[in-house]
């Protein structure tokens, strides 16, 4: 079966895994090098967990501009732009010796890269070049490449740190999302699907101003903060964690590669299930497990099986609330303008992604823990529940009508 570009479907959703895979598994491997060169520099763990926030602001802010452009142009010009500034926002990252400098590389700049190369448009790509029918599976099957990014890259992240330090380790690093250029033309082109004549007459300010007044769009955008707030919170800080408890550095990176791998599974099934049951709903029980499984990690004995436990937990609903976000932002406004409407709900991920890991940095250079922030994390889960719960998954109105 090929897909609306005229590739194979599974040709687009290995090109959109590729680019999560990279994507995602690059932004999971920073963190390890957050001890060795803080101890090589004068700022510390505020000021680092700073520009990671500003990592994550600006993927978020850029996310609704470059979805925008890739709606218009295709996803593949954006891809291979976005690859580009991201290797440049590594490489630069080997030269930061200071805070201000340090926020400018790993934070805007690869920030700016992860919008362009990363989950936002490789999600809006598939939505847009898949039949419907197939595009909750087919969303999925590329959000695994973020986890198996998890697999790959922080064991090689690690080595790479092992052999060459972290300065030459992140000019390495920096070599990996150059290979996505090879890759980007798979996702060419834009979809000629029946979804997009529900909003063809449509201009990208008259979809924004649709999706900002309709219900359910809304507090997608307000849940996926919480989502955010994990997602970043850990993935930042789990390894120094770790190593505040007394455990090796090994067991951190190992915990953030189990939850990487569990979470393919959990990708696969968020993608399953979300194609014969409530998407909405389905949101609100992964974010009820989240806030259980940190729970757990904060009662539960300081050992190495107590943090696997954590990682397995957590791996099934790790990035599983991807797909069925990206299946309903298309459910509820068609895919003309899918790759923007996804970037504004990325938004709010991102805000919280901001949140979680300056906190936690913040927190702890003040309390000397973390405590406070994974149990602030154990609180949203359930707040996130409540806000999906109630969450159409039916096409808005002005969709509905157009059909």
């Amino acid at each position: 079966m090929r897909a609306l570009n005229g590739f194979p479907i599974l040709a687009v959703v290995a090109a959109a895994a590729m680019v999560t895979m990279i994507s995602m598994g690059l932004r999971a491997a920073i963190p390890l090098f957050q001890v060795p060169m803080l101890a090589d520099v004068e700022f510390g763990r505020t000021d680092y967990g700073f520009a990671l926030g500003v990592q994550q602001l600006a993927w978020g802010l850029f996310a609704p501009f470059f979805g925008f452009v890739a709606d218009r142009f295709g996803p593949a010009k954006v891809i291979v732009f976005g690859s580009i500034v991201y290797a440049a926002g590594l490489a630069s990252m080997a030269v930061s010796l200071d805070a201000y400098s340090f926020t400018m590389t790993a934070g805007l700049l690869v920030g700016m890269g992860q919008a362009g190369a990363g989950q936002a448009i490789a999600m809006g790509a598939v939505a847009r070049l898949v039949p419907e029918e197939r595009r909750t599976w087919a969303l999925g099957i590329a959000t695994m490449g973020g986890s198996a990014g998890i697999v790959v890259t922080i064991p090689i992240a690690q080595y790479v740190l092992n052999q060459f330090g972290w300065s030459d380790g992140y000019v390495v690093l920096a070599l990996l999302p150059l290979l996505l250029i090879m890759v980007a033309y798979v996702l060419a082109g834009k979809s000629q699907g029946p979804t997009i004549g529900a909003v063809a007459e449509m201009t990208a300010r008259q979809a924004i101003r649709c999706a900002f007044g309709h219900r359910s769009f809304v507090l997608l955008v307000t849940g996926f903060f919480v989502c955010g707030y994990h997602v970043a919170f850990i993935g930042t800080h789990m390894p120094a964690y770790v190593s505040d408890i007394g455990l090796s550095a090994e067991t951190g990176a190992a915990a953030l590669t189990l939850m990487g791998a569990v979470n393919i599974l959990g990708a696969y099934l968020a993608g399953v299930l979300g194609s014969r049951m409530h998407r909405a709903k389905l949101l609100s029980y992964i974010y009820i497990g989240r806030a259980i499984t940190i729970a757990w990690l904060m009662i539960g004995p300081p050992e190495d099986w107590s943090i696997y436990i954590f990682s397995i937990a957590m791996g099934l609903f790790w990035l599983s609330v991807v797909p069925i976000t990206a299946s309903l932002v298309a459910s509820m406004f068609g895919t003309q303008y899918m790759s923007m409407l996804f970037g504004f709900v990325f938004v709010g991920h991102q805000v919280g992604s901001f949140t979680g890991v300056y906190l936690g940095g913040y927190l702890f250079d003040v309390l000397g823990s973390y405590d406070i922030v994974w149990w602030g994390g154990a609180a949203l889960g359930l707040v996130a529940a409540a806000i999906h719960w109630p969450i159409s998954d039916k096409p808005a109105p002005v969709l509905a009508m157009a059909r």
